[in-house]
Protein backbone atom coordinates (compact mmCIF):
# COMPACT_ATOMS: atom_id res chain seq x y z
CA UNK A 1 0.00 0.00 0.00
CA UNK A 2 1.27 3.45 -0.81
CA UNK A 3 1.04 6.66 1.20
CA UNK A 4 -1.64 9.09 -0.02
CA UNK A 5 -0.65 12.02 2.24
CA UNK A 6 2.92 12.80 3.27
CA UNK A 7 3.96 14.71 6.40
CA UNK A 8 3.64 18.12 4.72
CA UNK A 9 0.16 17.23 3.41
CA UNK A 10 -0.94 16.08 6.87
CA UNK A 11 0.40 19.21 8.57
CA UNK A 12 -1.44 21.39 6.03
CA UNK A 13 -4.63 19.34 6.52
CA UNK A 14 -4.41 19.72 10.31
CA UNK A 15 -3.80 23.47 10.02
CA UNK A 16 -6.88 23.84 7.81
CA UNK A 17 -9.23 21.43 9.59
CA UNK A 18 -7.98 21.58 13.20
CA UNK A 19 -6.04 24.83 13.72
CA UNK A 20 -6.24 24.35 17.51
CA UNK A 21 -4.26 21.11 17.07
CA UNK A 22 -1.74 22.33 14.52
CA UNK A 23 -0.11 24.68 17.04
CA UNK A 24 0.61 21.81 19.47
CA UNK A 25 1.44 18.89 17.17
CA UNK A 26 3.64 18.34 14.14
CA UNK A 27 3.71 15.31 11.85
CA UNK A 28 7.42 14.55 11.56
CA UNK A 29 7.51 11.53 9.26
CA UNK A 30 5.20 9.25 7.29
CA UNK A 31 5.89 5.90 5.64
CA UNK A 32 3.55 3.09 4.58
CA UNK A 33 1.45 2.09 7.63
CA UNK A 34 3.55 4.27 10.00
CA UNK A 35 3.89 7.87 11.15
CA UNK A 36 5.70 9.91 13.79
CA UNK A 37 4.04 12.90 15.44
CA UNK A 38 5.62 15.40 17.85
CA UNK A 39 3.82 16.98 20.80
CA UNK A 40 5.41 20.40 21.30
CA UNK A 41 5.40 20.37 25.09
CA UNK A 42 4.60 23.65 26.85
CA UNK A 43 3.57 24.57 30.39
CA UNK A 44 -0.05 23.95 29.32
CA UNK A 45 0.75 20.21 29.06
CA UNK A 46 2.17 19.91 32.57
CA UNK A 47 0.47 18.60 35.67
CA UNK A 48 1.48 19.05 39.31
CA UNK A 49 4.91 17.56 39.86
CA UNK A 50 6.20 18.95 36.56
CA UNK A 51 5.37 15.95 34.39
CA UNK A 52 3.36 15.84 31.18
CA UNK A 53 -0.31 15.11 31.84
CA UNK A 54 -2.06 11.91 30.83
CA UNK A 55 -4.61 13.79 28.70
CA UNK A 56 -1.75 15.37 26.72
CA UNK A 57 -0.21 11.96 26.07
CA UNK A 58 -3.62 10.56 25.13
CA UNK A 59 -4.03 13.42 22.65
CA UNK A 60 -0.67 12.61 21.09
CA UNK A 61 -1.59 8.93 20.72
CA UNK A 62 -4.96 9.81 19.20
CA UNK A 63 -3.53 12.33 16.75
CA UNK A 64 -0.69 10.00 15.71
CA UNK A 65 -3.21 7.25 14.90
CA UNK A 66 -5.37 9.76 13.01
CA UNK A 67 -2.31 10.89 11.05
CA UNK A 68 -1.20 7.40 10.02
CA UNK A 69 -4.75 6.46 9.05
CA UNK A 70 -5.20 9.57 6.89
CA UNK A 71 -1.74 9.10 5.40
CA UNK A 72 -2.98 5.79 4.03
CA UNK A 73 -6.61 6.62 3.06
CA UNK A 74 -6.37 10.30 2.15
CA UNK A 75 -8.04 13.37 3.68
CA UNK A 76 -11.17 11.79 5.17
CA UNK A 77 -11.83 14.25 8.01
CA UNK A 78 -14.73 12.27 9.51
CA UNK A 79 -12.54 9.27 10.38
CA UNK A 80 -13.00 8.93 14.16
CA UNK A 81 -11.67 7.06 17.18
CA UNK A 82 -13.89 4.17 18.24
CA UNK A 83 -11.62 2.68 20.89
CA UNK A 84 -8.44 3.56 22.76
CA UNK A 85 -6.59 1.93 25.63
CA UNK A 86 -3.42 3.50 26.98
CA UNK A 87 -0.78 2.27 29.42
CA UNK A 88 1.34 4.91 31.14
CA UNK A 89 4.67 3.21 31.84
CA UNK A 90 7.12 5.83 33.08
CA UNK A 91 7.43 9.54 33.71
CA UNK A 92 8.47 11.52 30.61
CA UNK A 93 11.76 13.40 30.70
CA UNK A 94 11.17 16.98 31.84
CA UNK A 95 11.56 19.75 29.30
CA UNK A 96 11.45 17.53 26.21
CA UNK A 97 8.86 17.11 23.48
CA UNK A 98 7.12 13.77 23.15
CA UNK A 99 7.24 11.68 19.98
CA UNK A 100 4.38 9.32 19.13
CA UNK A 101 5.32 6.50 16.75
CA UNK A 102 2.13 5.11 15.21
CA UNK A 103 1.84 1.88 13.27
CA UNK A 104 -1.18 0.34 11.61
CA UNK A 105 -1.68 -3.40 12.02
CA UNK A 106 -4.86 -3.61 9.94
CA UNK A 107 -6.35 -1.17 7.49
CA UNK A 108 -9.71 -2.23 6.13
CA UNK A 109 -12.59 -0.46 4.38
CA UNK A 110 -14.30 0.53 7.64
CA UNK A 111 -11.73 0.07 10.44
CA UNK A 112 -8.10 0.89 11.09
CA UNK A 113 -6.34 -0.82 14.02
CA UNK A 114 -2.94 0.14 15.33
CA UNK A 115 -0.75 1.19 18.20
CA UNK A 116 1.30 4.17 19.26
CA UNK A 117 4.49 4.14 21.29
CA UNK A 118 5.27 7.44 23.03
CA UNK A 119 8.82 8.41 23.95
CA UNK A 120 10.52 11.53 25.24
CA UNK A 121 12.54 13.16 22.47
CA UNK A 122 16.03 11.66 22.38
CA UNK A 123 15.17 8.61 24.50
CA UNK A 124 14.45 5.01 23.53
CA UNK A 125 12.44 4.40 26.72
CA UNK A 126 8.71 4.06 26.08
CA UNK A 127 6.67 6.45 28.24
CA UNK A 128 3.26 5.16 27.17
CA UNK A 129 1.70 2.63 24.81
CA UNK A 130 -1.72 3.02 23.25
CA UNK A 131 -3.86 0.66 21.20
CA UNK A 132 -6.44 2.38 19.01
CA UNK A 133 -9.21 1.58 16.55
CA UNK A 134 -10.54 4.13 14.09
CA UNK A 135 -13.79 4.00 12.13
CA UNK A 136 -13.54 5.04 8.48
CA UNK A 137 -16.76 6.46 7.03
CA UNK A 138 -18.17 4.80 3.92
CA UNK A 139 -17.29 6.36 0.58
CA UNK A 140 -20.02 8.66 -0.69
Amino acid sequence: MSVKLDAADLNAFMAAQFPQVAAQFHVEHVSPMAAEVRLKVTDAHLRPGGTISGPSMFSLADLAMYAVTLAMIGPVALTVTTNCAIDFMRKPIAGRDLIGSARLHKLGRTLAVGDVLIRSEGSDDVVARASLTYAIPPAR
